[in-house]
């Protein structure tokens, strides 16, 4: 395998993980709600990449693959599902500080002295 990690397709789903969990977990009351739209869009963009690396494969390009296609790509696999996981945190945070924002008391107290 190429020193270089496919940087193109890592880029495209980790440029996609920044900028939709976080707003994601933070946007949404739902956590659940915000894993699932999380799991629909890095399902889409990692097809998207996957077919494009493929295309590129088959036109003599290995930057997403192995040379060999019997070698599995243990690297791009690490990397992809790093960025997964890495979603799912970035979810987390994001719904505890939307609920935090959400849950933050602004009322004044205008009752005259107790």
């Amino acid at each position: 395998m190429s020193s270089d990690i496919h940087l193109g397709g890592i880029l495209m789903i980790a440029l996609i993980t920044v900028l939709c969990a976080f707003p994601l977990g933070f946007l949404l009351r739902s956590r659940l709600s915000a894993c699932v739209a999380y799991i629909a869009i890095f399902s889409y963009t990692f097809t998207f990449q996957s077919v494009d690396l493929v295309r590129g494969w088959v036109g003599d390009r290995t930057r997403g693959f192995p040379e060999d296609p019997q070698a599995v790509s243990w690297e791009y696999l690490a990397v992809t599902g790093a960025i997964y996981l890495i979603g799912f945190g970035l979810i987390v945070v994001g719904h505890r500080l939307g609920t935090k924002r959400r849950n933050r008391t602004t009322a004044v107290d205008l009752d005259p002295a107790r």
